[in-house]
């Protein structure tokens, strides 16, 4: 293979498409004006014209209308907004109860952090062992004063895909808000956001080869939301801000570049890569649904051997890959959501994500998996954790 990068860490961030570059750049240096009403100078109009092109592609891709699409810098600051927004809106009208699964992503589990901090009571889904939310535990948990429930479509680690329309029909029939996070699922798992009931959809460009520092959030008509960043009127007085017309039209290029074909090559790599692995190396262990996941994630665990040991020999070998292990957290604490599936310290430690793009290929995988099998075989060689015993 070379010098080449086998880049596996698609679900963190994605390479550019070519496409998408070539689409944002008359936004730079031809159409750069800043979006203005339609009484205002013809380059500012063209701005906003572009600008509803691509909030029309993307809300198209959601089933909703262009104005329930709400630009924002990326998956983080739509968290936010979702579940700040919707707290400041209701908080004081309706009540102080948010509900939100053990295995969102970081924007959503921080957000609930600081809001409970703010004397807000947050109630955390327990999840079983493929990281399904209990429903029969949601159900009991939404009260009087529940003003949001929040749970991801699926899992940025282990890949499985929440039944957000249940969830959402409960929500619906309670007279309580529903947010997802659609982060990993936009364009790759169809949403419907009137069929699954959603009130607030977060999505993101960077997971599907478009620009970082752009995404959105779905916000239903009539959906309570208090503005959490001052400036003008930006984005139906959502958001203030200059917006990113560049970001925006990226974003929706790289949206219509996506197709059902592509999907199904994501998934025949996953597939591929888990058959393998488990055909070459003993002591593994799929992390999430085996089915009922993401097409372009796998998670394995390594028993025995050290996640980020195996990360560093394979980045030896030009393979990029992320870990739940510990020691690749700032916080230096075993992912969140291995722990919340029943697993372990030493089964979050072990755990490999590999997350497939459009640039990835079969070849690819061979690579991987006969570079790992040699990696695994001689890190337990030397392992102290081979030593104990267990699985």
């Amino acid at each position: 293979m070379g010098e080449k990068v086998i880049y596996l860490d698609n679900a963190a961030a994605t390479k550019l498409d070519e496409a998408v570059f070539e689409e944002m750049k008359s936004c730079f240096f031809e159409k750069y004006a800043v979006a203005t009403s339609e009484f205002g100078y013809s380059q500012g109009i063209e701005a906003r014209e572009i600008l509803l092109k691509a909030r029309t592609d993307l809300a198209a891709c959601l089933g909703a209308d262009p104005e329930e699409m709400v630009f924002t810098s990326g998956n983080a600051e739509s968290g936010n907004l979702a579940l700040k927004g919707v707290a400041g809106a209701l908080g004081e009208k309706k009540g102080k109860h948010i509900i939100v699964s053990k295995i969102e992503d970081f924007p959503v589990l921080h957000s609930a952090k600081t809001l409970e901090k703010q004397g807000f009571k947050v109630d955390y889904l327990d999840v079983d062992e493929f990281g399904f939310i209990d429903m029969g535990q949601l159900e009991k948990r939404i009260g009087a004063d529940t003003i949001l429930v929040s749970v991801q479509h699926a899992n940025q680690e282990i890949g499985t895909v929440q039944d957000i329309e249940k969830i959402g029909k409960l929500c619906r029939e309670r007279d309580v808000l529903f947010h997802t996070d659609a982060t990993h699922t936009f364009t790759r798992i169809p949403i419907d956001v009137n069929r699954v009931n959603a009130d607030l959809v977060t999505i993101s460009a960077h997971t599907i080869h478009g620009p970082k520092g752009i995404g959105g959030l779905y916000v239903r008509k009539g959906t309570p939301l208090m503005k959490l960043m001052d400036g003008g009127f930006q984005e139906f007085d959502h958001r203030g801000g200059i917006e990113n017309i560049p970001g925006a039209v990226g974003f929706a290029k790289a949206a219509r570049l996506v197709t059902p074909e592509e999907n199904l090559y994501l998934q025949a790599m996953q597939k591929r890569i888990t058959e393998l692995v488990f055909e070459r190396i003993p002591l593994v262990t799929l992390n999430g649904h085996p089915e009922k996941r993401i097409p372009q994630n796998a998670n394995i665990t390594f028993h025995h051997v050290e996640g980020e040991s195996i990360t560093l020999h394979l980045d030896m070998y030009g393979i990029a890959v992320s870990t739940g292990s510990a020691c690749f957290s700032r916080s230096l604490e075993a992912s969140h959501v291995m722990m919340a599936i029943g697993g372990d310290h030493e089964r979050a430690h072990g755990s490999i994500r590999f997350s497939f793009g459009r640039f990835n290929s079969m070849e690819e995988v061979g690579f991987v998996v006969e570079k790992l099998e040699k990696i695994i075989e001689n890190l337990r060689r030397i392992s102290p954790l081979g030593k104990r015993g267990g699985n």
